[in-house]
């Protein structure tokens, strides 16, 4: 091969690449939100017919019109924890990573692991005492014991991702705000906030995204009262069947709120996951 063309297969062989990768994670999707449009003998024709005839009877069975269960409580729910455990994980993240960053601790590496390794348990195996715990203390299906379990379980996460993200922050602008007679409140949120914006951004959306697709806890520790979106959406596999066409419907509906939270802090994502990977 000469050189020109070695080049060039260089040049764009890097963004073809990307593109094949992005066109096969779309691909599942794509064929979700089609099949979402379809009745249900036509999503569970074999082989599938691109050409089928498309209907709203998957949404309207969704969103109960046809005399199901509504949906918007355990919508409703899932909001309510996701948001209220990611304010608390930023409440707490965010004084503890300047600690472990900035104000730097004795043995702060070792507080770090400590953090992560937190995450090395299974989920399940804890799953048991949480769960005498919630029965003896009457928290079944209670939405706020779902916010505590979701704070923390992203708590370490946070600290891990925010740490990295607030050592970018100059010192030279958090000692002059000392020296100005700034306390600790006020360091925290109008100088080191701000400046690490996007690295904070990103943390809350994945939190945000790891509290709403939880499913394990939701599962158990919840009923009627306090069920979330997820625990919704396994109520579509019955033992009738697998209604294929109201499932995509149904997973399609509760993916947006991550999809449109996902694009629109696209550009702060970005800047926020590529900060402090290049000293």
């Amino acid at each position: 091969m000469s050189a020109p063309r070695l080049n060039a297969v260089r040049r764009t062989g890097p963004g073809l690449l990307a593109w094949l990768a992005g066109i096969g994670f779309f691909l599942p999707i794509a064929w979700m939100a089609l099949t979402s449009f379809h009745s249900e003998a036509d999503a569970a024709a074999n082989p599938p017919s691109f050409t089928a005839a498309l209907t709203l009877d998957g949404y309207r069975e969704f969103f109960g019109l046809t005399g199901g269960a509504s949906p918007w409580p355990a919508l409703i729910n899932s909001t309510v924890a996701s948001l209220a455990s990611t304010l608390l994980v930023l409440l707490l993240a965010l004084p503890a990573a300047y600690a472990l960053s900035v104000n730097r601790v004795r043995k702060w590496t070792d507080v770090l692991f400590f953090f992560l390794s937190t995450k090395m348990l299974p989920v399940v195996a804890g799953l048991l005492p949480i769960y005498l715990f919630a029965r003896n203390a009457g928290l079944l299906d209670n939405i706020w014991l779902l916010v505590v379990l979701y704070t923390s379980m992203n708590l370490p996460i946070a600290v891990w991702m925010m740490q990295s993200f607030l050592a970018e922050v100059p010192v030279a602008v958090i000692e002059a705000a000392r020296v100005d007679g700034a306390r600790l409140p006020v360091i925290l949120t109008r100088v080191v906030a701000p400046i690490a914006l996007p690295g904070i951004a990103a943390t809350a959306l994945i939190c945000f995204i790891f509290s709403w697709n939880e499913l394990l806890f939701a599962r158990v520790l919840t009923g009627v009262v306090a069920e979330t979106a997820p625990v919704f959406l396994t109520g579509f596999i019955t033992s009738q069947g697998l209604f294929l066409a109201k499932v995509c419907a149904a997973s399609l509906v509760i993916s947006l709120p991550v999809l449109a939270a996902g694009f629109a802090a696209q550009d702060k994502l970005v800047q926020g996951l590529s900060l402090g990977a290049v000293k």
